[in-house]
């Protein structure tokens, strides 16, 4: 009969608020009866820790079996911080330098497998933790004396000595004799003298002139034996192990290791994701940045004060080493991300599977869309009022890149109704410093936090697919609730421009082809919706609007009218923050006609030319045929 039984897997407060005699007795008799038929445990449930749970702690390194493999690594033990109560945290260290201050050494050893079984009692005494191991085959006394008698060698200071010895078992938990081992318990015990005064004590060393020497033996001269040793009081500990991403992942739910990727941007949204990412295991991450934590920074960020003018890039790779002691790598790079001249910055995309932008800035995506031999890249941010996060995913192929994925979220925004106020709006603004652009938006914590819990889960899903992905989440303020909206991604198409690049999506060629399709035998047209980037020699178009309605058209003519033009203009550069605005025209060609350009069209262009020259633009002129695609630039040279 075991000396105590298992009854309740919840908590004494839990069991006490329905608890009586009666069930108290049934519960008895349940486990009696399943235990009797050995249906007490599932089948595949864990099997049976050894020791009951003691208040003293051991905290081991989550790559602890990988450095007792290593010759040259040394261990010792440091005293954590104090806590409440009568408990205390220990954690083993070990690297191939040994740490001049420390709270006790270390003596480890393994056991042969054990059978899971009953919850063993603990031990009070050396004498008695030696004796219970004698009875498993293992000889404590030989283990300590080998460890002494390394220690001393010819001779070693008193001095020497750590005040404390931390003894720890590996033992390999079998569920039934003969079977592989299912589990790995570890149990230590602390022994409030050091290995050399333990030496001492078991005879093993003697002091001579503030020395330890080991003791002579031979075959004619045989010391007295010690005991003093076995009534030397032992304590148990309880051992921990620090999680390495594997865990972590497993304890968060995730199956994918990650990628090998790049944040760039450790602001209020990157380093909420990225620590989010860190606590779950997933990738590891070069993290580029070119600020620094700033007083005003705290508010909305993972640093702390003592960071203030750390750079946000170190400081994300400090937080990460602190949250995993190492199990997780992560390089801080201090650069501009739109430097690609900096060869750091250009390595690390090089080297990349993924490339997460939490930059908010519209530099980077756009110059990094010109580029064929960086990895797979995401953007994602927060819209000025806090209430809508997005996030733009290229392929895997990187066919359809951030450039197209920004032009199709602005259409998006243009033609959905939700996208009405989606980047309007902020509950305002404040200075952050003493420059004109020190200018900093008020926006509470818990929004960037939410979005980037959102970012970090869907994020990893979504990247598992080799697709192309937008999506957005809106939030309703008042309740809480969280919508979100998916816009399909269609390919881009690239037409010569001269020495500028244009860049089109097959959502805007199919819809000015349905539009010409069902204006036949006329022609129709109407205005280009779009911007320039001359960082980046681009003209980007966002949309073809239908006709306006005193429109003019015939078989074979086409003359825009004027209604609504302006408003939808102003419309489109008002829902996406003054983004995109009018570049140009598009008309058909009637069927069986080229797209090559008419006399007429070459007017028309002149014409354009003449107008958007006044703002220092090409204009852009596209003809669409039967299955033709025409571009033309018009420009004041």
């Amino acid at each position: 009969m075991a000396p105590s039984l298992c009854l309740y897997q919840e908590p004494p407060r839990s069991v006490a608020r329905t608890w009586t005699a009666s069930s108290f007795l049934k519960r008895i008799q349940f486990w009696l009866e399943q235990s009797a038929r050995g249906t007490l445990h599932a089948a595949d449930q864990p099997v049976e820790q050894l020791f009951f749970v003691s208040p003293f702690e051991l905290v081991l390194p989550w790559n602890f079996e990988a450095l007792r493999k290593d010759a040259n690594a040394k261990f010792w033990v440091a005293k954590g911080p104090g806590r409440p109560g009568n408990g205390l945290t220990l954690f083993l260290e070990g690297s191939e330098e040994q740490k001049a201050e420390r709270t006790a050494s270390i003596i480890s050893w393994t056991l042969p497998a054990i059978s899971h079984g009953r919850v063993e009692n603990d031990f009070g005494t050396l004498g008695q933790l030696t004796d219970a191991l004698g009875g498993r085959g293992v000889n404590l006394l030989d283990i300590l004396t080998c460890e002494v008698e390394s220690r001393v060698g010819d001779g070693i200071e008193i001095t020497k000595d750590d005040p404390n010895t931390v003894l720890l078992m590996t033992i390999p938990v079998t569920r039934a004799e003969g079977e592989p081992h299912t589990r790995i318990v570890h149990r230590a015990y602390f022994v409030a003298v050091g290995v050399l005064k333990l030496g001492e004590m078991m005879g093993t060393i003697h002091a001579s002139s503030g020395k330890y020497y080991k003791e002579l033996k031979t075959s004619f001269i045989t010391p007295p034996e010690k005991t003093e040793w076995r009534d030397q009081r032992i304590v148990p500990m309880e051992v921990l192990e620090c999680l390495d991403r594997p865990a972590a992942r497993f304890q968060s739910g995730i199956t994918a290791e990650g990628p090998a990727g790049v944040l760039i941007g450790a602001g209020a949204l990157g380093s909420s994701v990225l620590d989010l990412w860190t606590r779950s295991g997933w990738g590891e991450w070069s993290i580029i940045d070119n600020d620094h934590i700033k007083p005003h920074n705290l508010v909305r960020h993972q640093a702390d004060a003592i960071l203030i003018g750390t750079s946000k890039a170190q400081a994300a790779a400090n937080h990460i080493e602190r949250v995993m002691l190492g199990a997780t790598k992560a390089t801080a790079i201090h650069a501009d991300a739109f430097n690609l001249a900096d060869g750091q910055v250009l390595h690390a995309l090089q080297s990349s599977k993924l490339v997460v932008d939490a930059s908010t800035t519209l530099d980077y995506p756009r110059l990094i869309s010109t580029r064929n031999d960086v990895g797979r890249h995401a953007s994602v941010f927060v819209t000025p009022s806090g209430q809508a996060g997005v996030l733009l995913l290229e392929d895997a192929d990187r066919k359809k890149r951030l450039r197209t994925l920004e032009a199709q979220y602005y259409r998006a925004i243009i033609s959905k109704e939700w996208g009405r106020d989606h980047l309007a709006g902020n509950r305002g603004t404040y200075w952050s410093g003493a420059s004109c652009r020190d200018i900093s938006m008020v926006m509470p914590y818990s929004e960037i936090v939410g979005h980037a819990a959102t970012f970090a889960e869907q994020l990893p899903r979504l990247s598992l697919s080799n697709e192309a992905a937008l999506r957005v989440w809106i939030r309703e303020s008042d309740s809480g609730a969280v919508s979100v909206r998916s816009v399909d991604i269609r390919d881009e198409i690239h037409l010569p421009f001269g020495e500028l690049d244009l860049f089109i999506d097959a959502g805007v060629h199919e819809k000015m082809s349905k539009l010409r399709h069902a204006h036949l035998p006329a022609e129709t047209g109407g205005i280009l919706l779009g911007y320039h980037d001359f960082n980046i020699n681009a003209v980007v178009v966002v949309d073809a609007l239908p006709a306006p309605l005193d429109s003019k058209a015939s078989g074979g003519s086409f003359e825009r009218g004027l209604d609504g033009v302006t408003e939808a203009v102003i419309e489109a550069g008002r829902r996406t923050a003054g983004i995109v605005g009018y570049i140009g025209e598009w008309h058909s060609h009637p069927e069986g006609n080229s797209a090559a350009p008419s006399r007429a069209d070459k007017y028309q262009l002149a014409y354009l030319t003449l107008g958007l020259s006044l703002e220092g633009l090409a204009a852009v002129m596209l003809i669409v045929g039967d299955k033709e695609l025409c571009a033309l630039k018009g420009s004041v040279e």
